[in-house]
């Protein structure tokens, strides 16, 4: 029989409590050797970066939850939605969103900040390079995609419907 440690578990066993803090530790070396240069976020566990597409420059968040063994990722778009045009933005992010696999847009009613959530749930699973990819990729590639026809409605008065109808590329 193996000895016991005080948390309850064989030497060898799989440590949920520390597997968020592993997380957060394998997300700042994933960023930093893929490229996004990140910077840590005091007081959380989670870092900020920046992200060149081909329709702007995205402000980008990577959270831990150690807690919920979860990584959130969020794309920010480099506007704010003026409040006369907030209920089209939101009209145009609502369509965008149907029938989106992986992740969604949401826009803050109160300072008209539009951003792109993906996240995933890794309890009780290590964290992996890949997982960490399959996570922030969707987030920068969509937004990226949807940022030309948001910005047509929210600054151009084009028809959320019209924009969609542009980027998804229907008649």
């Amino acid at each position: 029989m193996p000895d016991i440690v005080p948390n309850g578990h064989a030497p060898d066993a799989f440590d949920d409590a520390s597997n968020g803090v592993r997380a957060r530790a394998q997300l700042g070396t994933f960023l930093q050797n893929d490229g996004w240069f990140p910077q840590p976020i005091t007081a959380t566990d989670g870092y900020r970066a920046l992200y060149a597409g081909d329709s702007g420059e995205f402000r980008c968040l990577a959270l831990i939850r150690t807690d919920l063994e979860q990584l959130l990722f969020y794309a920010v778009a480099p506007v704010r939605v003026v409040v006369e045009s907030r209920l089209a933005v939101a009209e145009y992010i609502t369509r965008a969103n149907y029938g989106l696999r992986i992740g969604n847009f949401e826009l803050d009613f109160s300072d008209g900040e539009v951003r792109y959530k993906s996240s995933i749930d890794f309890e009780g699973e290590q964290l992996t390079g890949n997982l960490i990819r399959n996570t922030i990729y969707p987030a920068v590639k969509l937004l990226d995609t949807y940022l030309p026809g948001l910005m047509k409605v929210a600054f151009g008065g084009v028809e959320p419907a019209l924009a969609i109808a542009e980027i998804e590329g229907q008649p």
